[in-house]
């Protein structure tokens, strides 16, 4: 007799993905005499989850095609050779043909390389055919099924949940998995009231409105070419606006005499950016360092963290630790020996290494550029800032083991286990939690996570052709402008302030996921229903879901949700940067996380089959004490099954 077991899984995009990888990985742990009754909610295409197929195809991933694989290192998929996203694009007929990647006959265009960022929509195909693939490695005894639609509530039941579902026909499930990736906020009292204030004064100023978010990028179809669009942020949201309102209308970049030169369609806005600290994302250096070279750290480890821990344990009785007291020493430390690792060609002797003044000004001047700095007048900051993004495209030419700034930089992708060693479950006292999420971790995101340095090329062939420009400067201002119908944009450089006016705002960013703020009616819902709570450290509230260990979400009582997981960009808060899609060769964060999950499910249902449904999840029991003992597994144990060690 089969006993069958419901199984949802909330959002099919990469981290849905990897659960589903997961289960082919340990299907040999399924229990005779089970069936898995899968079923996926999400109302797109299975797998592409931010990254749906259809979208542009000028929006660019930031990372190098050959370092995204869906295929865990020595897995069961992953050992017979299943290809990275490059190595499928070439097999799938991809060539680079005319400025654009596209499938072409073999004497088309070139060949693709490990060095290309490839488009976004053809990273939604590669997650869809991963999915495929998975589902057809599944066996017999596991069925998945896609609904197209979207949970709105999850009500708690006998032995599992009941899930209400946006079309009308609700559902059942034993064990639900939350992977829905990033949320969007709902409305704030800044949303509404700049929304009116486009609203109100259109009939001044046809062409003014107020884009809280710019996706779908379809969104800025409908501004004029007339019009003048400030775009708040430098990131990689706003390269993605630029490109909407470039190479989107039909303008088409041409290399010459070794520059970028746009060519104008006519149909292109004037474009301003600006922001808080008004700098430029830092590109990203050219990699040389193969698919699985990283930095070496010999000062910022999850040991040295480890054992800032418990040097605070003793002195204070408490093992938070405080970042800028006790790690970032650690973060520059390590940053200033890539520095001179790169400078001296390789051989630095890290015993007794400490960084000389030159290395922590080089350092000083990479992350905090504004620092002692005063600017007189706009042109001068202009000048500045110019400056700064031409010589930053220097060194990413010369690449992240040759330059000694994009070495440095690259610390900070590097060494992401140190980070979530000290951040990650209230690690750092709150204060200094807030600082690491609110400040250090926007410089890291700004020099070390930016965009391909094709776009900061593309950046400054706008400028020249003068439809580009930035406005405002280190701490401008937005003010509705009621006596003129438009945003006004205002610095101020000693007595005077420097103005700019546009007709439309675009907030290029994207939100923290929080269940206070998401505008998810399923978020909604499991707040009020207390079967999950906020994060929070101390009074901070850095985003996410409250889980525990083996990521269960925390209710409003504090008692985990043992048959509920959350995975990914929900949890990222209790967790530290969730959203990095797997490399080769690599054990990735996600395969980990999904890896602890699976395992357990797979526990809890051999458990209910050897002593009966009744005792699932119950405290003190053989399920509870395998649930325990798979959180508190070491990460090193984790990496070293998935890597095959």
């Amino acid at each position: 007799m089969t006993n069958t077991i419901s199984i949802a899984i909330i959002g099919l995009g990469p981290r849905g993905v990897t659960v589903l990888e997961r289960l082919v990985e340990h299907a040999r742990n399924i229990p005779a005499g089970i069936a898995l009754d899968i079923t996926v909610f999400d109302a797109g295409e299975c797998g592409q989850g931010a990254h749906p197929s259809s979208q542009p195809d000028h929006l660019m991933i930031n990372t190098v095609a050959s370092q995204v694989t869906m295929f865990a290192p020595s897995s069961e998929l992953g050992r017979h050779g299943a290809p990275s996203l490059v190595e499928w694009a070439h097999d799938s007929g991809y060539r680079y043909v005319d400025g654009a990647f596209r499938r072409a006959s073999v004497d088309a265009g070139r060949p693709l390389n490990e060095a290309d960022h490839l488009p976004r929509s053809l990273l939604g195909e590669y997650l869809s055919w991963v999915y495929a693939r998975i589902v057809a490695a599944l066996p017999r005894s596991v069925a998945v099924t896609h609904r197209r639609a979207r949970v709105v509530d999850l009500v708690p039941a006998n032995r599992g949940y009941e899930l209400h579902v946006d079309d009308s026909a609700p559902a059942f499930a034993h064990y639900v998995f939350l992977t829905t990736g990033h949320g969007t906020r709902r409305p704030t009292e800044t949303d509404q009231r700049l929304a009116q204030f486009a609203e109100r004064h259109q009939v001044n100023n046809a062409q003014l409105a107020y884009v809280p978010s710019p996706y779908p990028i379809e969104t800025l179809n409908d501004i004029a070419p007339t019009a003048t669009v400030a775009i708040q942020g430098f990131g990689l949201t706003a390269h993605d606006v630029v490109s909407a309102l470039t190479i989107g209308r039909g303008g088409r970049y041409v290399e010459r005499d070794g520059e970028l030169e746009y060519q104008k369609s006519g149909l292109e806005p004037q474009i301003l950016l600006f922001s808080r600290n008004c700098l430029p994302f830092a590109a990203r250096g050219i990699n040389q360092k193969g698919l699985t070279g990283r930095h070496r750290p010999r000062f910022f480890t999850p040991d040295a963290v480890a054992a800032l821990r418990a040097a605070a344990l003793d002195t204070t009785g408490d093992s938070r630790i405080d970042f800028r007291a006790d790690v970032l020493p650690l973060i520059i430390k390590e940053m200033a020996y890539a520095y001179r690792l790169a400078l001296q060609g390789g051989n630095v002797d890290a015993d007794g290494f400490e960084p000389n003044a030159d290395e922590l000004h080089a350092i000083g001047q990479i992350l905090w550029p504004l620092e002692g700095r005063r600017f007189e007048s706009f042109d001068a900051f202009h000048t500045f800032f110019f400056t700064l993004m031409r010589d930053d495209l220097h060194h990413a030419l010369l690449g992240n083991l040759t330059s000694p700034v994009k070495a440095a930089t690259d610390v900070l992708r590097d060494t992401r286990d140190a980070l979530r060693a000290a951040v990650e479950y209230g690690g750092l006292t709150p204060d200094s939690h807030r600082y690491f999420v609110d400040e250090f971790n926007a410089i890291t995101n700004r020099v070390s996570f930016g965009p391909p340095l094709r776009r900061n090329r593309e950046h400054l062939a706008l400028h020249r052709a003068g439809l580009l420009d930035i406005a405002g400067g280190p701490g401008a201002r937005l003010v509705a402008d009621e006596t003129c119908a438009h945003f006004r944009i205002e610095a101020h450089y000693g007595e005077r302030a420097e103005r700019r006016y546009a007709d439309v705002l675009v907030v290029a960013r994207l939100d923290p996921y929080s269940p206070v703020t998401d505008g998810s009616p399923l978020s909604t819902a499991l707040l009020g229903r207390g079967i999950v709570r906020p994060y929070r450290n101390g009074d901070y509230h850095p985003g996410g879901l409250d889980v525990d260990t083996g990521m269960h979400p925390l209710g409003r009582d504090g008692e985990a949700q043992s048959l509920l997981w959350a995975i990914g960009f929900p949890v990222e808060g209790a967790h530290f940067y969730t959203h990095a899609l797997p490399r080769p060769g690599i054990a990735s964060r996600q395969t980990r996380d999904a890896e602890r999950c699976v395992l357990e499910l797979l526990d809890m249902i051999a458990a209910e089959q050897a002593t009966g449904p009744a005792r699932i999840g119950v405290p003190g029991d053989d399920t509870t004490a395998t649930r325990d003992s798979l959180a508190a597994a070491p990460e090193a144990a984790l990496t070293a099954a998935l890597e095959g060690n």
